[in-house]
């Protein structure tokens, strides 16, 4: 078929991609073959395609698109995760915008308006990925919040619960005020903050003395219900027992001891607040502590807070200040920067709050979870992340499953009266109603009787489910999808979300399959930009993916991005390697082209060249191969591109075409040019996995394909035995070939002059061929010139070449004069590093090694220079 002139992405993309669905490529059903499993991480449902993303997910295609070429089923699992908290702020914030308050409305008119919203902007990042080249199975997408996986997610917290893995309790959480809801640990961002520290003062009941107390924030004295001293600190030993008043407040407290308060920080004298600080809260468990919550779930001040009652926690922050100095009750402020809890979602500063939440214990199933990672039995690539992942698995605390949302699964916990355990716990009401009339001993008791508990569970706690619950897995255990798929192959994900998830999904796979749920676990890094910023939307670094796919193709994109991600590594995002993935494309398209502007001669032989170029090129072939898989092992997907990258580019454009490559307005011997397209189609499967769409358009255009033998599902070539020494004679061939033209260069002689050459070597490798490329008439093996030449070194054989008539030789001896010099100081310089007796005895090995091949390198090229001389 005819080429155009150009490559083309976007009509490439376009026509290829939905070549690819047609044909159901991406489909995935149970057979005899091998699985090869990738769940994708769900990105949130109101997302769009960042690049982060972008990295992600172009290194789970590649892996995917290998394992289908490499004879697996292969079954990437798409998805979307229903996010709670950030779909919840979503709604909230568009409900506002159209005058409707979320405390206004029933929690059944909300969750319409949620779907709607899920419904309208749920699948844009899906269709984003396919513009990537995704090769997802889209029949199999799920969501966390459809039917059957919220029924699996209930089951699961019914099975904890019914285990004595799941309780209710107070306890002190982190309360996000702008979402309404408390959060985990591990979604505070802890951030250095300058604020202030105020020294308030405590007058003693009583008296007019008084007790100095340093804090951050003022605004919670409405919550005190101690001041704290360390029992060994003497300054206040006469305190013992007795009373203080808070200031403005004007409540009587006591004065406590407890070995926590630090003598040194502040006045040694701390504030105890129990139901605003975790450290309080425990010192107030200890000494039987009241605890009075001077902050609603806005963190605005209520009742307790007197006259600032409704006013926000940071206005209240200033003007307490301010009436404290008035009145006397301050006795400095200093400024202070402090690390500040907050909202990893929404950024507000985190409040602490005690509540009654759920938990699940977490100490239990941690443990396997640990064993397996530790084992290997679940390899982390890189592996540095295992002490990552130990170190939090050996300080795990119960995760708090509950928040207060209505986006999500509905806690299946029912009450049926006003005791803390008038509940039961079912998958549903039917279920909870037989139950609570048995707890109870009220036969009468009706489902209206029953009130489902307002919360719901944590997003993690669906997705943890997510390689289990995608094949309904908790519904039918022994389902067949879920018996062949599980567990899945390989994980690619974040390490950012090493605990929220890649730890929780160790977890509940080895709690309900009993098995891990994936081998491997690839952690990318994040893409940061040139000053090294992590890439996001508020900063305004972050390229759209969309654009950028518009401006250089999927594919240079694709190649682009994964160039310089190493995995593990910080990714520092550069347009220009955009650029040259589309170079790259560029290249291989300009490939192909010339070789259809060759004609073919059916009778005509391969001569001595041909052969040889055909030869190394196929060893070249197999050896890199080899070396990909090796890399792929090893989950460097970067370095394997680089490898395939060489061989397009070096090997097969600047060297096995140039050698087999007609004189012009002559043919091509026939043999030759099917072995060049064979070769050429080889490498379309190789780069497949990484440029998708092109490939295919030239594996469809270099013959007529069927169906069945689209590229995107033919097999790679595996690799053969290949010959280390034919590579290598190559390799030195290519020396001779490049000095040959380093002399033309240098001297500014014409690639079309031929030269002669003279040389020690009783024979050449690929004589035939070096004579080709160098444009040489003679080699004369085993003879030295007289004449003034240009010499140079390839390992120990000496290649001079007679320098042209029309060179100025005056010129060229002042030039070698100036190099001799050179050389002579160079020599000189490292004879004496090696003649340091310190340094010989104390360097490493290969060092010493490193400085006498320079000394020697230096010697060789001085005596052919020396000699050189003597010719001028």
């Amino acid at each position: 078929m005819q080429i155009s002139d150009k490559y083309s992405p976007q009509e490439t993309e376009n026509k290829w991609y939905s070549y690819w669905l047609e044909n159901n490529y991406f489909h995935s059903e149970p057979n005899e073959k091998p699985p090869y499993t990738i769940v994708i991480p769900p990105p949130n449902v109101t997302g769009i395609l960042h690049m982060g993303h972008m990295l992600n997910n172009t290194i789970q295609d590649v892996l995917v698109r290998r394992a289908r070429m490499q004879g697996f089923n292969a079954c990437w699992v798409p998805g979307t995760d229903h996010a709670s908290i950030a779909t919840e702020a979503k709604v909230v914030a568009k409900l506002k915008s159209e005058g409707i308050n979320k405390s206004d409305i029933t929690r059944e008119e909300f969750l319409k308006h949620a779907w709607d919203w899920t419904d309208k902007y749920g699948g844009t990042i899906l269709e984003q990925l396919k513009k990537l080249g995704c090769s997802c199975d889209w029949e199999r997408t799920r969501f966390t919040m459809e039917p059957k996986l919220s029924q699996q997610v209930i089951k699961s917290f019914v099975d904890l619960y019914n285990k004595g893995l799941i309780y209710r309790g107070y306890r002190m959480v982190n309360w996000d005020p702008e979402a309404k809801t408390n959060i985990s640990d591990e979604e505070v961002i802890f951030k250095e903050q300058n604020g202030k520290l105020y020294y308030l003062i405590y007058k003693i009941e009583g008296t007019e003395d008084f007790l100095s107390v340093a804090t951050t924030r003022p605004e919670t004295i409405f919550g005190d219900t101690a001041v704290c001293i360390n029992p060994n600190d003497e300054r206040y030993a006469h305190l013992k027992g007795k009373n203080v008043v808070v200031p403005i407040a004007n409540r009587v407290i006591p004065i406590i001891e407890d070995d926590y308060v630090d003598i040194e920080f502040g006045t040694g004298a701390l504030k105890i607040t129990p139901a605003h600080d975790t450290n309080d809260y425990e010192i107030g468990q200890r000494h039987g502590l009241a605890m009075i919550d001077s902050l609603d779930d806005d963190a605005n001040l209520n009742s307790h807070g007197l006259h600032y009652a409704g006013k926000n926690r940071f206005e209240v922050r200033k003007a307490i200040a301010k009436e404290l100095e008035e009145k006397g009750l301050l006795l400095k402020a200093e400024d202070y920067v402090n690390k500040v809890g907050t909202s990893e979602r929404t950024g507000a500063v985190i409040e602490p709050k005690v509540s009654v939440q759920w938990f699940l214990k977490m100490s239990e199933i941690a443990k396997p979870a640990l064993d397996v990672v530790m084992n290997d039995e679940v390899k982390f690539h890189p592996e540095k992340f295992k002490n990552t992942y130990k170190h939090w698995m050996e300080n795990i605390r119960d995760w708090n499953i509950s928040r207060q949302l209505w986006w999500g699964q509905q806690i299946p916990a029912y009450f049926y009266g006003e005791g803390e355990n008038d509940f039961v716990v079912a998958e549903t009401i039917e279920e909870a109603l037989e139950l609570a009339k048995q707890k109870s001993q009220i036969s009468d008791l009706k489902i209206s009787d029953l009130t489902q508990d307002e919360d719901v569970l944590d997003t993690w706690f669906s997705s943890w489910l997510w390689p289990i619950s995608v094949f309904d897995g908790m519904l039918d255990t022994e389902n067949k999808e879920i018996d062949y798929y599980y567990p899945t192959s390989d994980l690619v994900t974040g390490p950012d979300i090493i605990f929220f998830w890649v730890a929780r999904m160790i977890m509940a796979g080895l709690e309900y399959r009993n098995e891990v749920p994936f081998k491997n676990v690839y952690f990318t890094g994040i893409v940061r930009d040139k000053q090294r910023r992590k890439m996001s939307k508020s900063l305004g670094n972050s390229p759209d993916p969309i654009e950028l796919i518009e401006k250089y193709g999927a594919d240079g994109v694709r190649v682009g991005i994964l160039l310089s991600s190493a995995a593990g590594n910080d990714l520092l995002f550069d347009e220009e390697l955009m650029l040259q993935g589309r170079n790259f494309a560029t290249k291989i398209w300009n490939a192909y082209k010339l070789t259809q502007g060759w004609s073919q001669d059916e009778s005509m032989k391969a001569n001595e060249s041909d052969r040889q170029a055909i030869e190394w090129f196929g060893n070249q072939m197999d050896k890199t191969i080899a070396e990909i898989a090796d890399q792929f092992e090893k989950f460097r997907i970067s370095d394997a591109l680089h490898l395939v990258y060489k061989l397009v580019w070096d090997d097969f454009c600047a060297w096995y075409l140039e050698v087999v490559k007609p004189a012009f307005g002559q043919p091509i011997s026939k043999e030759v040019y099917d072995q060049t397209i064979a070769y050429f189609e080889e490498l379309m499967k190789m780069l497949h996995p990484f440029m998708p769409f092109l490939s295919e358009e030239l594996w469809q255009n270099i013959a007529e394909r069927s169906p069945e033998n689209a590229l995107v599902i033919t097999q790679q070539r595996k690799s053969k035995p290949f010959s280390e020494e034919l590579i290598k004679n190559f390799e030195i061939s290519k020396e001779m070939i490049s000095g040959v033209r380093n002399y033309r260069q240098s001297k500014g002689i014409s690639p079309r002059e031929v030269v002669e050459v003279f040389t020690n070597a009783e024979s050449f490798s690929n004589e035939n061929l070096v004579k080709k490329l160098a444009n040489i008439s003679d080699i004369n093996f085993a003879r030295k010139t007289d004449k003034p030449s240009f010499t140079f070194l390839v390992g120990g054989t000496e290649i001079s070449i007679p320098l042209s008539e029309n060179l100025d030789l005056a010129e060229e001896k002042t030039k070698t004069e100036e190099e001799l010099k050179y050389l002579k100081g160079f020599l000189i310089s490292v004879e004496k590093k090696l003649s340091n007796e310190k340094f010989v005895a104390n360097a490493k090995p290969e060092i010493v090694d490193a400085e006498r091949k320079k000394q020697q390198d230096a010697q060789d090229k001085i005596a052919l220079l020396e000699e050189k001389m003597k010719t001028l």
